[in-house]
């Protein structure tokens, strides 16, 4: 009995272990190229306006205006969202963490300005565990909601 207690010990610090290291390493797979954000994990924990897997998928929103413009609205809509930390703002890309409230779990969330065919482009990924429960899909509505009714009030 000592002997499963001491392994069932050993299995829990393993696995709180490599949740924490998961949720503290920003991910080398960020950012964007040639117009293209990462491509989505096997995991069910993330969504992108850039996939092709129906289960990820989520529809990248209209351009407000000039790229200008569009940043500016992106970066307020931001702004009215809690618990994020906007580490990447560049023109036409922009990188931000969310902080789950209760366990403290990052979510990388990156936004691309596609200029050639005026769409934002969204791409929401927890870095620990396996599922999100919906969390990165009622993330992305939540932005969708906050940048749509600034085009509709502008």
């Amino acid at each position: 009995m000592k002997i499963i207690s001491i392994i069932l010990v050993i299995v829990v610090v393993v696995f709180i272990s490599r949740l924490v290291i998961q949720n503290i390493t920003t991910p080398t797979y960020l950012g964007h190229n040639q117009g293209l954000l990462a491509e989505m994990p096997s995991k069910p924990n993330a969504v992108s306006s850039q996939t092709t897997a129906t289960d990820k998928f989520v529809s990248p929103l209209p351009y407000n205006g000039s790229t200008h413009e569009t940043h500016a609205a992106v970066i307020a809509a931001l702004k009215s969202m809690a618990n994020n930390e906007i580490k990447v703002n560049e023109s036409n890309y922009l990188y931000t963490v969310f902080t789950t409230k209760v366990l403290r779990f990052h979510d990388d969330v990156e936004i691309l300005l596609d200029e050639q065919n005026k769409q934002v482009h969204f791409r929401s990924q927890s870095r620990a565990g396996h599922s999100d429960l919906g969390v990165n899909r009622e993330r992305y509505e939540a932005f969708k909601q906050y940048y749509l009714s600034l085009l509709n009030n502008n």
